[in-house]
């Protein structure tokens, strides 16, 4: 850890290895992924984390990020995946965070799906906040993916909606680079209301590989819908993913200090 509590680059590096010892509860295939970020004020997203995170900054900067994309093939380790429950499209809000030791990771201020039952087992066993929600893509045929989504307590002129395509393969981010720190992300902070409980779950997967970003179209109704103001302007950083096979291990308890 640097002298500010702040990771360094090897330790950042060593987030996205295995975890040694553990086995994965769940797979997952995340497909095209969309990430479009824009920088927000550090005073405010700490105001709205529990008790042992604080933001995690990159060059002095904190970022509030909208990720639509598609949930492919979603299993436990111990069943196949089922046609009609397994596949379906989730967004997420989310912001970048450390724990009380320095630790990397996610807070997802919002997780809106189109799944029934994973909006209730990621509730009851993950601590997330998932809603329900009104959920559409379809491809054009240059490969053009239209993407909407209505929280299902919103009406329809709270939709976001999201045309984007992938170009030209990119490769992965350079560690260090602004991509590396909005993307390569490997663990998730949840707090449980209940018990007062500060969680965390790790995931592994390889770098994500990136694509050029076409976009035409995008929307940010979420961010305002989860409690912030609209951004007065475009994204501060696009980017997408193809996408991505993922293991998920156990949530537990997050480590004191």
């Amino acid at each position: 850890m640097s002298s500010a509590g702040i990771p360094t680059l090897e330790q950042r590096l060593q987030a996205r290895e295995r975890p040694s010892g553990r086995k994965p509860v769940m797979f997952q295939k995340w497909r095209d992924l969309l990430f479009l970020h824009w920088e927000w004020g550090t005073e405010e997203i700490q105001a709205t984390l529990p008790p042992g995170l604080s933001v995690d900054l990159f060059e002095g900067k904190a970022y509030l990020g909208v990720v639509p994309f598609f949930m492919k093939d979603i299993r436990p380790v111990w069943c196949p995946a089922v046609p009609g429950i397994s596949s379906f499209l989730e967004m997420n809000l989310r912001t970048y965070v450390l724990d009380q030791n320095g630790v990397p990771g996610v807070w997802f201020y919002s997780l809106d799906a189109n799944q029934w039952l994973a909006v209730r087992i990621a509730r009851k066993f993950f601590h997330l906040p998932y809603f329900d929600a009104r959920m559409k893509a379809s491809r054009g045929p240059e490969g053009m993916i239209h993407y909407r989504c209505t929280r299902s307590s919103e009406q329809e002129d709270r939709e976001d909606r999201f045309s984007y395509s992938g170009g030209d393969e990119i490769g992965e981010a350079a560690p260090g680079s602004l991509e590396f720190f909005l993307l390569e992300r490997y663990r998730l902070y949840s707090w449980n209301a209940h018990r007062k409980e500060l969680l965390t779950g790790q995931v592994h997967h390889v770098p994500y590989p990136m694509c050029q970003p076409q976009v035409p179209e995008w929307s940010n109704q979420v961010i305002q819908l989860d409690g912030f103001a609209l951004p007065n302007g475009d994204p501060d950083h696009i980017a997408m993913s193809r996408g991505v096979d993922v293991d998920i291990f156990p949530i537990q308890k997050a480590e004191p200090k």
